[in-house]
């Protein structure tokens, strides 16, 4: 049994995981008023959360399997996302080859028409059909297709901006911190927290706790929370590959395949394709997902199947693979299942109570957080109202990418524009603050590669988080796709030396 330790400090609430999820209902919580502590076991968005589509979209698909509410709640969030994201958050059209072997132009048209009136659009032009041409970079069998809009994100970002939108109201984040123990006593939680690197045990006292500990929610109930799980799982992998852009057209393609799954090739990083998902049931520890030799041959076939352009197993630049843990339905096939969520409240009587949170999709997360506090919110009289749709993320206080760079093009005139863009779209106008206390090119310190200064790492060492050169690379960033190893091992040992010297928590 833990010690009741009347010392410890005492928090709201407890968020246990630091994904998409559990960042949201931490920023949520933390806006309203609330005493917030978030632990992360690993990095933040270091599993799922990182490894997605890198897409705010309504699920076209999803109305398949008539999942008209979802797609109604994500088309609607599309908008507000759009608007308090900017930075990371932008619209991207989607042409769809048609293949009439595989679903009828009709069936098509309908399912568009849906996509375009489920919910007020304000910002995207709707659906329309489209030719295809000589100077197309499809195959030159298909000839007929459909456009619309979606939107696209940069998923690890997401995260980490709703963490500091946490931290700014008042909440402590911690990562590389893992949860070890959670009790029930009485009207309160006890916790242990251990920093992995030292060690340390913290003890902490919660009036709540959120478990959205993501592919792991179920299995905290057999390691550290008490009573078996409320809900099953079910863990579905998807990978993707990035290969050199396919095209130069600014479009994403969305590919039908034989087996009515869908496969998406959207423009990467200016210079490359992502090319993905696969729904594939998976049973394994989800820390040490990959993509499948089967999967990567699966991308490959669809791509060729569709694009003039070829492509092999050489032309992989990088692939990753995510565990999605989706609410086991009992659907016949990993694709079918529902990309829904569900909330699990239990609070008996005079308890302290715990929310568990099961399934959920990237683009829903600010909707999800918003529901998990609303429930907490009986616990909370002085509670506030939700205010994630009004409230811009970090950075995103800006109207336009275009007049964002203009105005950071004038003060920064000594960065490079290509940097100045990426960092508009990471960054948004905290930029200001990378960019603090430098005033020519030399302020900026080593480059370690293509553009990543010394002043951008350490202010991703002492801002967002990031430990070492593959928080910064992955996460923080897209730049491993571009450092050669002797680079990345340049960066990770300044960052070491930092750490060494003190001079980074």
């Amino acid at each position: 049994m833990m010690n009741n330790n009347s010392s410890a400090e005492l928090y709201d609430l407890l968020v246990i995981g630091g994904g998409i999820n559990g960042c949201g209902i931490a920023a949520d919580a933390a806006s309203r008023g609330l005493k917030v502590l978030l632990c992360e076991q690993q990095d933040l968005a270091a599993a799922t959360s990182s490894n997605s589509s890198k897409l705010i979209h309504g699920g076209l698909r999803y109305l398949e399997h008539y999942e008209f509410r979802l797609v109604r709640e994500a088309l609607a969030e599309r908008e507000v996302l759009l608007k308090v994201a900017p930075h990371i958050i932008w619209p991207l059209r989607f042409r769809l080859p048609h293949q009439p072997h595989l679903r009828p132009a009709l069936l098509i048209r309908l399912g568009l028409f849906l996509y375009d009136h489920l919910a007020r659009r304000v910002t995207l032009p709707s659906s329309r059909g489209i030719r295809f041409g000589n100077t197309d970079p499809l195959v030159t069998t298909i000839r007929r297709g459909f456009e619309y809009s979606d939107a696209w994100v940069d998923d690890s970002r997401l995260v980490v901006l709703n963490a500091m939108a946490a931290q700014y109201h008042g909440a402590t984040v911690l990562t590389r911190t893992r949860c070890q123990l959670v009790q029930r006593e009485g009207a309160f939680w006890q916790a242990e927290l251990a920093e992995q690197h030292s060690g340390q045990i913290r003890h902490i006292q919660a009036r709540t706790v959120v478990n959205a500990a993501g592919p792991w929610v179920a299995s905290l109930f057999e390691q550290t929370l008490p009573g078996p799980t409320p809900q099953k799982i079910r863990l579905v992998k998807g990978s993707h590959i990035v290969v050199p852009k396919l095209h130069d057209d600014p479009q994403a393609y969305i590919l039908q395949n034989e087996d009515q799954r869908i496969v998406f090739v959207i423009p990467y990083e200016d210079d490359f394709s992502l090319i993905g998902t696969t729904d594939v049931d998976y049973q394994g520890d989800p820390a040490k997902v990959a993509i499948s030799d089967a999967e990567t041959d699966y991308l490959l076939q669809i791509s060729n199947s569709y694009f003039r352009r070829k492509i092999s197993r050489q032309d992989i630049r990088h692939s990753y693979a995510g565990v999605r843990p989706l609410l086991d339905d009992e659907a016949d096939s990993a694709q079918a299942v529902t990309r829904d969520y569900k909330l699990e409240l239990d609070a008996p009587m005079s308890a302290a109570p715990l929310l568990s949170i099961f399934g959920g999709k990237i683009t829903t997360y600010r909707k999800l957080a918003q529901a998990a506090v609303d429930r907490l919110a009986a616990f909370f009289p002085h509670i506030g109202a939700c205010r994630t749709a009004e409230l811009p993320l970090p950075g995103g206080d800006f109207a336009s990418q275009v007049a964002l760079l203009r105005e950071l093009s004038q003060s920064y005139d000594f960065v490079p524009t290509a940097v100045l863009q990426r960092y508009v779209r990471s960054y948004g106008t905290l930029t200001s603050q990378l960019l603090g206390g430098c005033s020519n090119q030399t302020d900026l310190g080593e480059d370690f590669g293509h553009g990543l200064y010394q002043a951008e790492v350490t202010y991703l060492l002492n801002h967002e988080w990031a430990h070492n050169a593959a928080d910064i690379l992955w996460r923080r960033t897209k730049l491993g796709l571009r450092l050669d190893n002797a680079q990345q091992l340049r960066l990770q040992a300044f960052i070491e030396r930092r750490q060494q010297s003190g001079k980074v928590a």
